[in-house]
């Protein structure tokens, strides 16, 4: 390959991550703007005008209450418990989570920097597993998709620790944790001791064996097959996801919202139902 055949690859894989980083942005603005409505409403159902133009300002002025989560690889005891509540006593199998037997299988395509799966984490997925996966009709495997990692590197050692502690059975530990402490999009907060910290906060993570499989090249063989059958579907954003019958064909699952299980359960209900 030539130089220029470089720069040219080079210049379409940025021009993928600046699309799926438009698209994250707008998605983002999209969901914000319906929290936003859905506030004014509740607050035009308690109190007069007036009152709402005073919440109103005061929430703009406070940011609307939020907190940045934490980037430093130690998270809240509440957060450790929230992700251990979500998981704990369900099968795992590698980056799959769910009964083995479930006769329906999502494919939830991701990069654990993305923002907007930080929002499906604390959003429409606990509901999710709760009324699917943990009853054992649905399983759920992860792979990975870059598109909020800048930078190539980084995006395989992220996944490479995630699939990592997957070895173990706790990739979804992992992954949820990560989400939970994501920092700002863009910021480099991703660092060996970040994933060290993570690492420390999944229980019953053998760190010695975790630090030894990452080395293990079928990790790295494994996020490059999941970007190749992520391009294969045309996915350029995340989350994106696949369902079907478990060992049978798979679709797109076409979402509309990331905090509502309602688009997910119509897809699970119709295989269900065939």
């Amino acid at each position: 390959m030539s130089p220029a055949d470089d720069d040219d690859e080079d210049l379409t894989r940025k021009q993928r991550r600046e699309q799926a980083r438009a698209e994250r942005k707008a998605l983002e603005e999209a969901e914000a703007a319906g929290a936003a409505r859905r506030r004014r409403l509740g607050m035009l159902g308690i109190a007069g005008g007036a009152v709402v133009v005073v919440i109103v300002i005061i929430l703009i002025a406070t940011g609307g209450g939020s907190s940045k989560p934490s980037t430093t690889g130690k998270s809240s005891e509440e957060a450790v418990a929230l992700v251990n509540s979500t998981v704990d006593g369900i099968p795992q199998s590698g980056n799959t989570l769910g009964n083995p037997d479930a006769p329906v299988t999502i494919q939830y395509f991701g990069d654990l920097e993305c923002p907007i799966c930080r929002e499906f984490t604390l959003g429409a997925l606990p509901t999710l597993i709760q009324k699917w996966v943990r009853t054992g009709k649905v399983k759920i495997e992860y792979r990975s998709l870059e598109t909020a990692t800048r930078e190539p590197e980084v995006f395989k050692t992220q996944q490479v620790a995630a699939l990592a502690a997957g070895k173990q059975n706790k990739m979804w530990n992992f992954v949820e944790t990560f989400y939970h402490e994501q920092g700002e999009e863009d910021s480099g907060y991703v660092t060996e001791a970040y994933l060290q910290g993570i690492a420390a906060q999944v229980a019953g993570l053998n760190k010695s064996q975790w630090m030894s499989d990452r080395n293990d090249s079928a990790l790295v063989a494994q996020v490059e097959s999941d970007a190749q059958a992520a391009a294969s579907e045309g996915f350029n954003g995340t989350p994106s996801f696949l369902i079907g019958k478990t060992g049978g064909a798979s679709e797109k699952l076409e979402h509309y919202s990331l905090t509502e299980t309602a688009p997910f359960d119509e897809a699970i209900e119709k295989l269900l139902k065939a």
